[in-house]
C-alpha cells in the first residue's frame, strides 16, 4: 500500500485552475416536463427514435449497471470514447507540453506514445525483459524529476503476457506519479484486476475497455477506475457529453448479456490454447509466447512473406515483425474455429509451398 502521494503537486496548473464548462443536464437535476434549456430541437429526430435530447453528461444509468458487475463505485469510474480518450486526459492533466515526460515499456500499445507525441511530451522507453517482463532497474533510472506517467499494459499488447504483479506493485509504492495499468485484455486473464485495489494505491489509474471481450469495439467506450480525486480531474477535462446517447442505450442492454459474453470468453481460451499448441509443433514456427489476452504472439520463418501470402486469401493478421523483441513475428487475434481453422491450414499451405 502506497503511504502517501500528493495529486496536487502532479496537476498542469492550468488543469488546477480550469472552470469545467457546465451544461445545462449537468446544472438540472430531478424531472422535467418542459426542456427549453439546451436549444435543442423540441420537435424530436428524422429518425424511428428521438435523439434530440442531449445525453447524461455523468451517464449515471450506466455507472450503476457497471457497479453491479465489477462493484467499482461510480465516483471511481469515468467513461470515456475509447480507451484513447481516457488516455489523452492523463496527458492533458498531468504533463506540460515540452517539459514533463512519460515512461513506456515497449513493446507495448502504440498509442501511448502517439497521444505523448500529439501532447508534445517526452517519453523515455525502458524495454521489456527478454521474457516480456519489467526491467525493474531500468524503469528506477530513467524517472526524473519530470516523470509523470508510467504506461503498463497487462496482459500486454502484442505479447499477450501478463505482467507480473509484484512488479507493478513494487512500482505503484516506490513511484510519486500517476501509474496507468491497461487491462484491455483481462477478461481473457486467469490474473485479478488491479481495479479491486484502489483503495491500495491512489496513484494507480486502471483502464479497460468493451471492444474486446463484450464485442463493443463499434461502440467506442472504455473505463478508467481511479479515485475519487482522479477521475473528479478526469470529468473536469473531458467535453460535456463525451458519450453519446445511443451508445449509452446499447451498452446499458448489452450489459445484460454477461453469461453470453463469459461463454464467449471460455470458448476464445479454449480455441487460442488449441490453435498455439498446433502452430507450436510446426517446424518452421520458433515460439508462441504464452498468452492471457485473445491473440497470440508467434515467432516464425519467413513472417513478412507469411504476411502477404495471407492477405492473398483475405486473411488481416497483424505485421509485428519489425517491432523491437517481436522480430519475427506476427501476431493472430483469436477468432471463431472455422477461423482458427482456416489460419491453420493457411500457415500449413504456405509452409508446404516453398519447402
Amino acid at each position: 500500500m502506497k503511504e502517501s502521494f500528493n495529486l496536487d503537486a502532479l496537476l498542469r496548473d492550468n488543469i488546477k485552475k480550469l472552470v469545467p464548462y457546465s451544461s445545462a443536464r449537468d446544472e438540472f437535476k430531478g424531472e422535467a416536463s418542459v426542456l427549453l434549456d439546451a436549444n435543442e430541437n423540441a420537435f424530436g429526430s428524422p429518425y424511428s427514435k428521438n435523439y434530440n435530447r442531449y445525453p447524461d453528461p455523468l451517464q449515471h444509468h450506466l455507472k450503476e449497471k457497471l457497479y453491479q458487475i465489477k462493484g467499482i463505485p461510480a465516483e471511481h469510474t469515468f467513461l470515456g470514447n475509447g480507451s484513447d480518450e481516457a488516455i489523452d486526459i492523463l496527458f492533458r492533466a498531468f504533463c506540460e507540453p515540452g517539459r514533463d515526460n512519460v515512461i513506456l515499456v515497449p513493446p507495448t500499445y502504440g498509442m501511448y506514445e502517439v497521444s505523448a507525441n500529439i501532447n508534445n511530451v517526452a517519453y523515455k522507453k525502458v524495454n521489456l525483459t527478454a521474457s516480456y517482463q519489467l526491467d525493474l532497474d531500468g524503469i528506477a533510472a530513467a524517472i526524473d524529476a519530470y516523470t509523470k506517467l508510467i504506461f503498463i499494459c497487462s496482459p500486454n499488447n502484442p505479447t499477450g503476457n501478463s505482467i507480473n504483479r509484484h512488479d507493478i506493485e513494487t512500482i505503484l509504492v516506490n513511484f510519486d506519479g500517476i501509474v496507468v495499468i491497461d487491462e484491455a485484455y483481462i477478461n481473457f486473464s486467469k490474473q485479478p484486476s488491479f481495479a479491486q485495489a484502489l483503495h491500495e494505491f491512489p496513484n494507480m489509474v486502471v483502464l479497460q475497455t468493451l471492444s474486446k471481450a463484450w464485442g463493443l469495439a463499434a461502440l467506442r467506450l472504455g473505463m478508467a477506475f481511479a479515485s475519487k480525486e482522479i477521475i473528479t480531474v478526469f470529468n473536469k477535462i473531458k467535453p460535456p457529453y463525451n458519450i453519446n446517447q445511443a451508445t449509452q442505450e446499447i451498452v446499458l442492454e448489452a450489459l445484460s448479456g454477461i453469461e453470453q459474453v463469459n461463454g464467449w470468453i471460455k470458448n476464445i481460451v479454449v480455441e487460442r490454447d488449441e490453435l498455439s499448441a498446433l502452430l507450436a509443433e510446426l517446424p518452421q514456427v520458433e515460439h508462441v509466447t504464452p498468452s492471457d489476452a485473445n491473440f497470440i504472439l508467434v515467432k516464425l520463418q519467413e513472417p513478412r512473406s507469411l504476411y502477404n501470402y495471407l492477405v492473398g486469401r483475405g486473411i488481416i493478421v497483424r505485421d509485428r515483425s519489425k517491432v523491437e523483441l517481436c522480430e519475427g513475428c506476427l501476431r493472430f487475434t483469436i477468432g471463431t474455429p472455422d477461423e482458427n481453422a482456416l489460419i491453420y491450414q493457411s500457415v500449413c499451405e504456405f509452409y508446404n509451398n516453398i519447402d
